[in-house]
């Protein structure tokens, strides 16, 4: 069964740091291409926004929004995506969500996990 389970959200001051976490099971992690999304408050699942991702090869690519501030990274032996978000603005607030992309079984397969909430605010 895979899953993908998503931690360390929270309530931090504008200018604070965070640390997302995504553990992976069930998959292949070292094929996977993973990546954070966000959904801020009032919006659709459709309209989350892709902020990070970082390919099975460990390529990275950012949304222009947290350039310079987030930072993806990956850990192929706990099987880890991590977050980490600098410089936190009232606009980071969403829910942030773990995304896994790859084959399994000749089949290309898109995970989610069940996110965590991230509040910015003084």
């Amino acid at each position: 069964q895979v899953e993908l389970v998503e931690s360390g959200g929270g309530l931090v001051q504008p200018g604070g740091s965070l640390r997302l976490s995504c553990a992976a099971s069930g998959i292949i992690f070292r094929i996977y291409d993973v990546a954070w999304y966000r959904q801020a408050p009032g919006n659709q699942r459709e309209q989350r926004e892709l902020i990070a991702e970082i390919r099975s090869l460990g390529s990275t690519n950012y949304a222009e929004s947290v350039k310079g501030r987030f930072t993806i990274s990956r850990d192929y032996v706990q099987r880890m995506v991590y977050l980490q978000m600098n410089s936190l603005k009232p606009e980071d607030t969403a829910v942030y969500y773990c995304n896994a992309v790859g084959p399994t079984g000749g089949i290309s397969r898109n995970y989610w996990g069940q996110g965590t909430q991230v509040t910015v605010s003084s």
